[in-house]
């Protein structure tokens, strides 16, 4: 479903003019992301196409239709809508926050509880989850079941206001990756907002870049809007590190995965480690860096270890094998596969090589 606006603003009584002549199209099954500093509309623009807002002047259209011809709680109902610290009833057990709108929408308790057990699991919450309550759940899965919840209307839009905000750099990025698998599976119509642009850059199959008031000054790809800011504003909220944040579009092929020395926590060395050694626990996943010359009575445990860094996925844009080379202690950056599984290791030098001989790196 496309969402369109033409010419849509929104001014106070007081004369503030939040909004002014937004255009733009979100195309059909795709991740738009608005993202500016505060106060220049972002929300207040989201809002609007769910009628929690209602626009001064032009109109906002879903695949074609005036949103504001037909009843503002029905459409509401029919649009998926996740807030900052998920907003959920703390009264109610985690199962029935979710099926909160299919019970508004007329299906019998049963039939809807069968639904929320259903999202619970495509979101990654176990099931058992569904009988506490909010308060008993940490602030990653209180925003999973936020976006369960509004995953329950089964709508062809989800509206997403700055929803991982709140939660820790860990978390964030655990919900970032969970929610581009979703899309992956269901292909909504997704308008996301945040102040942050490595978040917009990592979700969004388009960046709107808003200014203070309410005035729309880029729309394009991630890519267009690193490499090719319109004007100094742009230039300067993207930040000064935007042709490092252009890594995230360049293919990590010809990054050479090197082998790498490794030993499984719980096992004992067989003699001295001349240098650094992946620890890895038994399934094969990493779980630190033993230094060398490590003096090591007996098996080796993960107080032994030094914290790792980042991990790069094998196949992902050679910015992730930057980090995790330049945030390893060994300077070498852990290679892993889907599973987490550690493949080998490449290093910085010949990843920056590689980066200096692309031209689209320039």
């Amino acid at each position: 479903m496309t969402i369109e606006f033409r010419g849509v603003t929104k001014r106070y009584p007081d004369g503030t003019v939040a909004v002014n002549d937004l255009n733009l199209t979100v195309d059909d099954g795709t991740i738009t992301v608005f993202v500016g500093p505060s106060g220049c509309g972002k929300t207040t623009s989201l809002r609007m196409i769910n009628r929690m807002v209602e626009p001064t002047a032009g109109s906002v259209l879903l695949d074609g239709k005036d949103v504001s011809e037909g009843d503002p709680a029905l459409l509401r109902r029919g649009i998926g809508y996740v807030i900052q610290h998920a907003g959920l009833f703390p009264h109610r057990t985690v199962l029935d926050n979710v099926a909160t709108v299919p019970l508004l929408s007329g299906w019998d308790k049963a039939k809807a509880r069968k639904r929320a057990a259903e999202l619970l699991e495509t979101v990654g919450l176990p099931a058992e989850l569904g009988k506490r309550y909010p308060a008993q759940l940490s602030g990653g899965q209180q925003q999973r079941v936020g976006v369960a919840r509004a995953l329950a209307a089964d709508s062809p839009v989800l509206l997403m206001d700055e929803p991982f905000s709140a939660v820790d750099p860990i978390v964030r990025e655990e919900l970032q990756d969970e929610l581009l698998r979703l899309q992956s599976q269901l292909g909504k119509t997704i308008v996301f907002v945040t102040h942050d642009i490595d978040e917009a850059v990592r979700l969004g199959d388009k960046i709107a870049v808003l200014r203070v008031g309410g005035v729309l000054a880029q729309y394009g790809t991630p890519s267009d809007v690193l490499r090719h800011p319109v004007d100094d504003f742009v230039a300067s909220f993207v930040g000064r590190d935007r042709g490092y944040r252009g890594l995230s579009f360049l293919s990590a092929d010809g990054v050479e995965v090197i082998d790498a020395e490794r030993v499984e926590v719980g096992t004992t060395l067989p003699g001295p480690n001349p240098g650094w050694l992946i620890a890895v626990n038994a399934g094969g996943q990493p779980r630190g860096w033993l230094p060398p010359n490590s003096t090591v009575d007996g098996p080796v445990t993960e107080d032994q270890l030094v914290a790792g860094g980042s991990l790069y996925q094998q196949g992902t844009p050679i910015r992730g094998a930057l980090d995790a080379a330049l945030s390893s202690p060994a300077s070498l950056g852990v290679v892993v596969d889907a599973e987490h599984r550690v493949l080998g290791v490449v290093k910085a030098k010949q990843v920056l090589e590689i980066i200096e001989a692309t031209p689209q790196a320039s």
